[in-house]
């Protein structure tokens, strides 16, 4: 029998995705954009524009895929979830125009704000969920 450990980080990740509530994918979305766009921040800063666009490039994708999936039959928060989904896409491209780091660490920093929003919701109502029900 023999165990591809080259393959098992990826077979962990596909789990985790496979596997996770509709809000941990969110989370899950935040992150990886945030993590793309740390990339492109470093890549701009050393002069590796190629590296820096490939890597906004996937930033700008998850945070498209973001505002396409919003149920806009939610009211209020949707609207104003996508109105920061479109901030968030002009700053960008002024940034990759400008070939202006600060504008990716700005976007970065906001996305970080809904990541952690996200992540309280999620443990709020993960306890919601714990707690006995009341007696009828």
């Amino acid at each position: 029998m023999s165990l591809n450990l080259a393959a098992s980080p990826q077979s962990y990740r596909q789990s985790a995705i496979l596997t996770a509530s509709p809000e941990r994918l969110v989370v899950m979305l935040y992150d990886g954009a945030r993590r793309f766009l740390m990339q492109a921040a470093a890549a701009m800063r050393a002069g590796d524009v190629p590296t820096a666009h490939e890597r906004l490039r996937r930033a700008e994708s998850i945070i498209e895929h973001l505002s396409y999936t919003l149920d806009m039959e939610q009211g209020e928060i949707a609207v104003r979830l996508r109105a920061i989904y479109d901030f968030c896409a002009r700053h960008l491209a002024a940034g990759r125009m400008e070939r202006d780091a600060d504008k990716l660490d700005e976007v970065h920093a906001m996305l970080g704000e809904l990541r952690d929003a996200w992540e309280r919701a999620l443990e709020a109502n993960q306890g919601a969920a714990d707690r006995p029900l009341p007696a009828a």
